[in-house]
């Protein structure tokens, strides 16, 4: 069973929507009957997405690190498309680089990937709160944003911003509107997208499909689950489950940070970790 607010002639928001997790996520929507609004900064990608997804497929361009224009997106879907049922907060981008470097990049990756989630929570969801129809907010975060791994701490960053507005935007909905309205946070693993694509011409074996998250991200709708955890081609959940605890018994545990990548520990994480 779908979650209450996918139905055929609600209307849908999808941010990132020219290509990857967000175009695949279109199409699916647009198939079971959704009017799609296509949200993307680059027209001519998301004109042919639009054509791609075709039905009543809807495409504004956008930047989604602009607040004003966020908020201009959200007043012209209200005023010429109609209520929003299902906000899917998915644009990304990456390359910010560690801490002490690249500012430039920092803000390009925190404006995009967490900025521009909570523009588009602050824009869309008052009114769906607002509202007496079922809800829906899908913010796609990553496991990047959880195990923390060195090399782009901006895009490490900006993915664990996600997750705690994510729960805490969970958590007020529940407690405003009784569940009608819900949060979800769409936890992808290696996953072939543009971003991808920058670095691998074709899809590597490790990698899923956008497709596959999605299929994911609908199954763990339909069971009201909050976590849409995805695996890849590459790792198993047990040992995806172990990698959180460890990162978590940094702190438990008092170990230097990132502990996973340091080498007086590189025996016991990897003692830890299930073989098999």
């Amino acid at each position: 069973m779908n979650h209450p607010a996918i139905a055929p002639h609600n209307i849908a928001v999808i941010t990132g929507a020219a290509d990857g997790i967000g175009l695949a996520a279109a199409h699916r929507l647009a198939g079971l009957g959704m009017v799609v609004v296509l949200v993307d900064r680059d027209a001519d990608k998301l004109s042919a997405a639009r054509d791609a997804v075709g039905g009543n497929a809807v495409a504004i361009a956008t930047d989604v690190s602009d607040r004003d224009a966020v908020n201009a997106l959200a007043t012209h879907v209200s005023q010429n498309v109609g209520p929003v049922s299902v906000l899917m907060n998915n644009a990304g981008t990456g390359r910010g680089g560690n801490a002490y470097s690249n500012p430039e990049g920092w803000d390009r990756v925190i404006g995009t990937n967490l900025m521009g989630v909570v523009y588009g929570v602050q824009a869309f969801v008052p009114a769906m709160v607002a509202g007496h129809a079922p809800g829906l907010v899908i913010n796609t975060g990553s496991k990047q944003g959880i195990t923390q791994p060195p090399g782009d701490t901006a895009y490490n960053v900006s993915k664990s911003g996600v997750k705690a507005l994510t729960e805490g935007l969970a958590h007020s909905l529940r407690e405003e509107t009784q569940g009608r309205v819900s949060a979800h946070l769409l936890v992808p693993g290696f996953t072939y997208t543009g971003m991808m694509k920058a670095h691998f011409t074709t899809k590597p074996d490790g990698a899923w499909a956008p497709e596959e998250v999605v299929d994911v991200m609908m199954a763990g709708l339909s069971r009201s689950d909050f976590y849409l955890w995805c695996l890849d081609n590459e790792t198993t959940r047990e040992v995806d489950n172990a990698r959180v605890l460890w990162n978590a018994g940094d702190i438990t545990e008092n170990r230097p940070a990132l502990s996973r990548w340091h080498p007086d520990y590189k025996q016991a994480f990897s003692d830890f970790i299930p073989k098999g």
